[in-house]
């Protein structure tokens, strides 16, 4: 019977192509196709101006980029709008977004899908890098579904067309781990030197991808651990070459960007603040809205499944280690994740997580139907929750700043400087294209709400002393015009109203020889 069967096994694929060789063509097919459509998605309102609830990150990369291009291309000396009359240098990361931006805004002309664009692009080549990565670790059918649910989970679509460098760096964090991985696997030279410049460019993009250090150190140890000693201490020089290339360029660039904060006013750090550890309320509120809105509930769902039930093998884990440093720069850097694209890591530690949960299912499934009809269910009823829950990203919620500053813009001079109750947003400078404070503020930096009016009345007059011209409330700012009469009338008698709208109204203040 044995042999009947193998005979008859031959004659069949004679008669017909096997199953298994045509499905890796089926499957490239439908990654190329799921491509295709996540950068089509991304590029959904790539012109749309930086008015959403991202508005005031965008507007100060926006801002330096176009600092770039007016004030010559000092590509260490990125300068931001809200510094008064002095030059605004401030200490960021590696500005090489902005300076790209900078540069196609000399042919182009200043346009948002620039800036945006940049994200877009590197989503796009970090694609078939993070099909490979999943692939080598829980198959290949694991890495189509994961594929799918890194595509449109709706934190990484709205990130993925965002003038902001957080997709970008995960981008290069995707490429440099693949080939960490192909290295570790095969001994390649040229993976160990593409894997080294891809981990550096992560880190000086956005220096938060350092989390990945610690799959980094797992594959490592898995790779070491069936080597003998003396083999071990020959991949030592190499392992200490890769910290250096990958570590070295970020370690001067952020010592470089200390500096200019040090020696610059507003002396300020991007990101400097958010290390701080909060309230388990903060946390409970972080959890909750990356497990809602970020990733939709079923995804979640399904990493969490997919957590129990990964297959095993030798480089297993990786993901779970990748989870377990993402967990914890969220709990050490509390006050920053506040900030959703903070746990925009989580998106492919997730997305291959339900793949592996998918993966797992298939391979308990018999009959090719439910099969089928079961993922049609998911991806239907992913596709319609990540829909609704991505909408409420473009919203706008700065909308108001941006047409008082094309307003200030028309109204004021070029050398004006503008005082503006914009809660903390710079949006209504960079459209503008003035200089001047958020109101109020601590040495350029937004201070809140004022305390009273005594405490506003104090802040305007310091501003006017070192030459503000005008004074900006938008919408979200009016209701100070009933919480602090007294600063109003101050306001009143020192300066006249000249523009008045639903949306914002523009003071020109009456100037103190300095």
């Amino acid at each position: 019977m044995r042999i009947g069967e193998r005979v008859q096994g031959r004659v069949n694929a004679l008669r017909r192509p096997d199953a298994a060789p045509r499905r890796p063509y089926r499957a490239s097919n439908l990654l190329i196709g799921l491509s295709i459509l996540a950068v089509a998605a991304r590029l959904i309102f790539v012109n749309q101006p930086y008015v959403d609830h991202w508005s005031w990150r965008q507007s100060d990369v926006a801002a330096i980029a176009r600092n770039f291009l007016q004030n010559g291309f000092r590509f260490g000396y990125p300068q931001i709008d809200w510094a008064g009359n002095a030059p605004g240098y401030v200490g960021t990361e590696f500005p090489i977004l902005p300076f790209v931006a900078a540069v196609c805004y000399r042919f182009a002309g200043v346009h948002e899908w620039i800036g945006r664009i940049q994200a877009v692009i590197l989503f796009a080549v970090s694609l078939p890098f993070f099909v490979l990565l999943v692939r080598e670790i829980f198959g290949s059918t694991a890495a189509v579904w994961a594929t799918f649910f890194y595509c449109f989970t709706p934190l990484n679509v709205f990130a993925g067309r965002s003038f902001m460098p957080d997709v970008p760096s995960l981008s290069f964090a995707i490429v440099g781990l693949y080939f960490f991985l192909r290295r570790v696997e095969h001994g390649e030279s040229s993976s160990f030197f593409v894997a080294a410049i891809a981990i550096s460019l992560s880190f000086l993009i956005k220096i938060t991808s350092i989390v990945i250090v610690v799959p980094l150190v797992y594959l490592m140890c898995a790779d070491m651990s069936a080597l003998s000693k003396a083999a071990t201490c020959r991949r030592i020089p190499k392992l200490l070459l890769f910290a250096a290339i990958a570590l070295l360029p970020s370690a001067i660039w952020y010592w470089h960007a200390y500096q200019i904060a040090e020696k610059f006013y507003p002396h300020h750090f991007f990101g400097a603040g958010g290390i701080r550890i909060e309230s388990f309320s903060a946390y409970w509120h972080i959890a909750r809205q990356t497990l809602t809105s970020s990733l939709t509930p079923l995804l979640s769902l399904m990493a969490l499944i997919g957590l129990l039930v990964a297959p095993r093998s030798r480089y297993s884990r990786f993901f779970h280690w990748w989870l377990v440093a993402t967990v914890l720069f969220v709990i050490v850097l509390g006050y920053g994740n506040r900030h959703l694209w903070y746990q925009l890591p989580l998106v492919p530690i997730a997305a291959a997580f339900a793949g592996a949960a998918c993966a797992f299912v298939d391979s308990k499934i018999s009959w090719r139907v439910i099969a089928v009809t079961l993922s049609i269910l998911l991806v239907s009823s992913f596709t319609t929750l990540a829909f609704w829950c991505v909408q409420p990203f473009y919203q706008s919620s700065a909308a108001q700043l941006r047409d008082a500053g094309l307003e200030l813009r028309k109204v004021t001079a070029p050398e004006a400087l503008i005082v503006a109750a914009d809660m903390g947003d710079p949006t209504v400078f960079y459209y503008g294209e003035r200089k001047g404070w958020h109101f109020l503020e601590t040495d350029a930096i937004y201070n809140g709400n004022p305390d009273d009016s005594e405490q506003a009345i104090e802040n305007l007059e310091r501003l006017r002393r070192r030459g503000a011209t005008h004074f900006v409330f938008t919408k979200n700012t009016f209701w100070w015009l009933q919480s602090y009469p007294e600063f109003v009338a101050h306001l009143t008698n020192n300066a006249k109203v000249i523009e008045a709208t639903p949306e914002f109204r523009i003071y020109e203040l009456i100037t103190l020889a300095r």
